[in-house]
């Protein structure tokens, strides 16, 4: 039983985690010490803090990027009350799991310790569903005027119990983003967001690429190397990501 209950919190560590580099950076006033506090690595700090401010409506820590001697970051009114209500909620939630592991039953949450390998995860709410006898298409409204279309399944959309205004979450692989520069480009892909390069880091063959795309979000792609250089892409650089719309996964809560 120990190990099914492990499974199931197995996410709210990731939260945990989260939770206490955000009191860090309140505490702190930047997310190069906050990252040292909590045992974290600049990069993977920098990481956490994007991938809050792209699952919350509005952004949860407000930064300028300094590098690893750091940049000024303070915690928004947002992010305060997502941590007081984190807290206050974490108390009762070790209560739930201390009776839970008590219930013969408690192997059946094995499934909540699902994790994801997309590099983006957005949080919206669905604009519009276009229906289809076999295929839908939802438009996510990921605010700040951006709008990413996935394609899904029609049974996909029943099950997920999608409906125009509902919360949704979309997934996108970052080897699923093509990067491209310049102005009106005619294109198959379905999604073209426009942003502003925030990071560019190389590896041997390939690069990773972080774009802010407005709202607090931003959106990491993987190209190769020489792809970066062909593009001359640079931090600072305004270029579109252009998104397949299959190529998009829904989730919900």
């Amino acid at each position: 039983m120990a190990d099914g209950l492990d499974a199931l919190v197995r996410l709210p560590r990731v939260a945990v985690g989260r939770m206490a580099l955000l009191e860090a950076i309140g505490a702190r006033g930047s997310i190069s010490a906050a990252a040292r506090d909590v045992g974290l690595s600049y990069k993977a700090a920098w990481d956490a803090v994007q991938a809050l401010n792209n699952l919350f409506d509005t952004p949860l820590v407000a930064a300028a990027p300094g590098g690893a001697k750091g940049g000024a970051a303070e915690v928004t009114a947002r992010g305060q009350g997502v941590l007081a209500a984190f807290r206050r909620l974490q108390g009762q939630m070790q209560a739930a799991l201390a009776r839970l592991d008590r219930d013969p039953d408690a192997d059946i949450f094995w499934s909540l310790g699902m994790k994801t390998s997309a590099r983006n995860a957005l949080r919206g709410r669905v604009a519009r569903i276009v229906h289809g006898e076999v295929s839908a298409e939802v438009a996510l409204d990921l605010g700040g005027g951006a709008e990413i279309v996935a394609v899904i399944t029609a049974r996909s959309v029943e099950e997920l119990g999608l409906a125009v205004g509902g919360p949704a979450i979309a997934l996108i692989k970052s080897s699923f983003v093509v990067l491209a520069k310049g102005q009106g480009l005619r294109t198959s892909a379905r999604n073209q967001l426009a942003g502003v390069v925030a990071r560019r880091e190389d590896g041997a063959v390939n690069c990773e690429v972080v774009l802010d795309i407005g709202a607090g979000k931003t959106l990491a792609a993987t190209i190769t190397l020489e792809s970066a250089r062909s593009l001359e892409i640079e931090p600072g650089d305004a270029v579109t990501a252009l998104i397949k719309a299959p190529h998009v996964i829904l989730a919900v809560d």
